[in-house]
């Protein structure tokens, strides 16, 4: 059973009503987001009720902005004008049910999300951080103002009801081969290479989901390979506002089985990179989180071609590495040490969930923030 996800304003003159806070990119188009605001007019004087939604990214806390300087910076803003009634949407379903529960003064509203804008994603706090995480989000904001598009006029916070939604991407349904890497590489003393070959079964994997890599060892040198590691790499590029690209593991695994001078291995391995294991990474990347609810590694963000990445905020992508460690012989010892790596893309994504809810069966449920900072704020 679906929910309706409600916020009032601390005057009680608005109530921003939500059928879901999904919104799916399809990659032609995006959900439309429909939804309803519940008015009591009696003290509203001359003032207006308008709508916004916004994307924006976040890169510091609120009790960061001192001294004018702004923490937030927005990626595309569009608001409606609801009453005195000037936005007419095509009402659909959606709007029907949520009017339907809302009752009377219940005013819908209708915005088409561009498809070129980025997923919400959050990057995970360190254990100090405090107040809202950085990354890029979605906020639907119901308001009263005297003017759309006034630069100088104030709006006060409690006259202003907000509801923080998701835009999500699902796993298409058909997925492609999985990559295939290899390398021969040749060591001092040894007029023979390792050839090392490894491979995934497809292109894309669930999050959660048992990743199996086909592992091939050919060694013939006179070396032997100690040890291999495998690791899961996730590589972060914030392209809105600088050119800032870090990469951290997720996951690292050591496998100590040995392949001797001459011989050969052959195996296939399965790891789970999983976020339960990667709790305390300040600025892993996550897919956008609602209130303190749990959410996983952030998905694969899939480029249409054309786009201009500027837009997109944070772009996420992962790689497996596969790293033999071949020990030196002979006098030199260590120094003929030497690693032998390959590496593969990795696509994680959600699958498309199966089914789906019907609006005519909704629930209300009304969105509890305790000791939430909701300022006042001046736009821009």
């Amino acid at each position: 059973m679906a929910k309706v996800f409600k916020k009032t304003s601390k005057s009680g003159g608005l109530t921003l009503c939500l059928g879901k806070r999904d919104y799916v990119d399809h990659m032609s188009k995006v959900d439309q987001v429909d939804g309803v605001v519940k008015l009591d007019t009696s003290e509203f004087g001359s003032r207006k009720v308008f709508v916004q939604l916004a994307c924006a990214f976040r890169y510091g806390s609120d009790d960061l902005d001192v001294m004018g300087l702004c923490f937030r910076k927005d990626i595309w803003i569009h608001q409606v004008q609801i009453y005195p009634e000037s936005h007419k949407p095509t009402l659909t379903d959606m709007h029907n049910t949520l009017m339907k529960k809302c009752g009377d003064n219940s005013y819908p509203f209708s915005f088409e999300i561009p498809n070129n804008l980025p997923c919400s994603i959050s990057l995970q706090p360190g254990p100090e951080d405090k107040g809202k995480s950085c990354g890029v989000d979605f906020e639907v904001k119901a308001y009263l103002a005297n003017d759309k598009c006034n630069p100088d006029e104030t709006i006060d916070k409690k006259d202003t009801a907000r509801l923080i939604i998701r835009k999500i991407q699902y796993a298409p349904a058909q997925v492609g081969a999985g990559p295939k890497a290899d390398i021969c590489k040749g060591f001092m003393m040894s007029d023979k290479p390792v050839h090392l070959e490894a491979s995934l079964e497809k292109d894309l994997y669930f999050h959660g989901e048992n990743i199996p890599i086909k592992i091939k060892i050919n060694n013939e040198t006179n070396k032997t390979v100690k040890k291999f590691s495998i690791t899961v790499e996730q590589t972060t590029d914030i392209v809105l506002y600088s050119a800032d690209k870090y990469s951290k593991p997720v996951f690292n695994q050591e496998f100590g089985e040995t392949v001797d001078p001459n011989s050969t291995y052959e195996s296939t391995l399965s790891i789970t990179p999983v976020l339960a294991e990667n709790k305390e990474k300040r600025g892993l990347a996550l897919d956008g989180r609602l209130k303190d609810e749990d959410t996983n590694l952030a998905s694969t963000t899939m480029l249409r071609p054309g786009v201009e990445k500027d837009v997109l905020g944070i772009l996420v992508s992962y790689k497996i590495k596969i790293n033999l460690m071949v020990a030196g012989g002979g006098l030199l010892g260590g120094l003929t040490s030497s690693d032998v790596t390959v590496e593969l893309p990795l696509q994680l994504m959600h699958p498309k969930p199966e089914g789906s809810t019907s609006v005519e069966d909704v629930t209300l449920e009304v969105e509890k923030k305790p000791g939430e900072r909701q300022e006042g704020d001046k736009r821009k």
